[in-house]
């Protein structure tokens, strides 16, 4: 993984507004990093469960795509996490991939502190997609793999 942040490979809204930082991709690996800010919190004042699940599902998501950025999409068909202790700080999600069949990828993520703690863990399922509606009358540009009739 790089030392220094890095452009997403491909555009993850949810991620630019949260904070979230890439870290670099391998074959079959990828990392996402936060420094918590009060917004990321809970009321006990730790890193909310949402965020370290989010994080959890990009990192192994990417990972799942390494390798195949310009080709398909992919889509979390099941994401199961547990939460091992209070996370705060700055949180590292390193998302591993685990097996790939010609359609699915199965990952498992993990959270780490600062002082490399285990924090989170997580398992999900990936589902590769040629292309996603995003609703009936349009397709996510970002996902499509074949230029449409409106496309330059």
């Amino acid at each position: 993984m790089s030392s220094t942040p890095q452009a997403f490979p491909i555009p993850i809204p949810f991620a630019h507004h949260l904070g979230l930082q890439f870290y670099g991709c391998t074959e079959d690996t990828a990392e996402v990093r936060v420094w918590l800010q009060p917004p990321h919190l809970n009321g006990w004042d730790v890193a909310h469960g949402g965020l370290l699940m989010t994080m959890l599902d990009i990192s192994m998501a990417l990972a799942a795509r390494s390798g195949q950025m310009e080709g398909p999409g992919v889509a979390t068909i099941e994401l199961k996490t547990s939460f091992l202790r209070p996370a705060e700080g700055e949180l590292r999600a390193i998302g591993h991939v685990l097996q790939r069949t010609v359609t699915m990828a199965f990952c498992e993520g993990r959270i780490l502190n600062s002082a490399g703690d285990l924090c989170a863990h997580a398992t999900a399922t990936f589902k590769f997609l040629r292309a996603m509606p995003v609703n009936p009358h349009r397709v996510n540009p970002a996902q499509r793999t074949t230029p449409s009739s409106g496309d330059a």
